[in-house]
């Protein structure tokens, strides 16, 4: 019977090698569900596809219920990390089963991935609201919340207060009351802080993150950087930085 089991295992290590199967790293997977609690919506679409398309073990021989049963471990692991962010258990689990309840009605696996879409997007969105509504005012929580949907791009603060429409001056002024930074200050931040991630969970360089975060130039971004995280972008990836 172990013979059996043993050789049933080395059956699955040799397949898994011979497809090129590699699970998710763990601190991949982490860096993905506290992007949800964060309410990042642009970090949470960068760390999603991998981690559920591929690195996920074999939970049934049937691929639409072993989808559906990776769906049900997702649901579950991101309702915690949304309680631990500040969610309350009751709405947390109320929306897990919601989603649960919808992927078991499934039929095909793409209608599983919509769903999982679906979820993602949700509990992004809910956080987002949950993380800024305690504090902010409903002018600064959609400030705060077009800034974290638009890091990938300029952001001034003539286009943001357009948006809300009202005045660059109000804007201004409210923000630095509430956020306790002035606009640019937190726009930098924030950019920072999904940068920060890119760094340690892409192979993007320090010039392909300063571009694609809208930096007007490399040597600003190192400048940036260093401000928020006190050290350089290379340093911050030596230090910190998990094989991929």
């Amino acid at each position: 019977m172990q013979e059996e089991t043993e050789k049933k295992i080395a059956e699955m290590l040799f397949q898994q090698r011979e497809e090129e199967f590699e699970r998710a790293s763990f601190d991949r997977e982490i860096a993905f569900y506290e992007s949800i609690g964060a309410g990042d919506m642009e970090m949470m679409r960068f760390f999603a596809a991998p981690l559920f398309c591929e690195g996920c073990g074999v939970l049934s021989k049937d691929a639409l219920r072993n989808l559906k049963y990776h769906f049900v471990v997702t649901a579950a692991m991101i309702a915690r990390f949304c309680i631990k962010y500040g969610m309350t258990p009751e709405m947390a689990y109320q929306m897990s089963d919601m989603y649960i309840m919808q992927a078991d009605e499934c039929h095909t696996e793409r209608e599983v991935r919509e769903v999982h879409r679906k979820c993602l997007e949700g509990y992004t969105k809910k956080m987002q609201i949950v993380r800024n509504s305690r504090i902010y005012s409903k002018k600064i929580v959609m400030a705060i919340t077009y800034i974290s949907e638009h890091l990938h791009s300029h952001i001034s603060l003539e286009e943001v207060a357009e948006y809300l429409e009202i005045s660059v001056s109000y804007l201004s002024r409210a923000f630095k009351q509430e956020t306790g930074m002035n606009f640019n200050e937190y726009v930098n931040r924030e950019k920072v802080k999904a940068a920060a991630n890119l760094l340690l969970y892409s192979e993007y360089s320090d010039l392909e993150i300063s571009n694609l975060f809208g930096f007007s130039s490399q040597s600003y971004f190192i400048k940036v950087f260093q401000k928020y995280m006190e050290m350089t972008p290379k340093a911050y990836k030596k230090r910190y930085r998990v094989s991929l």
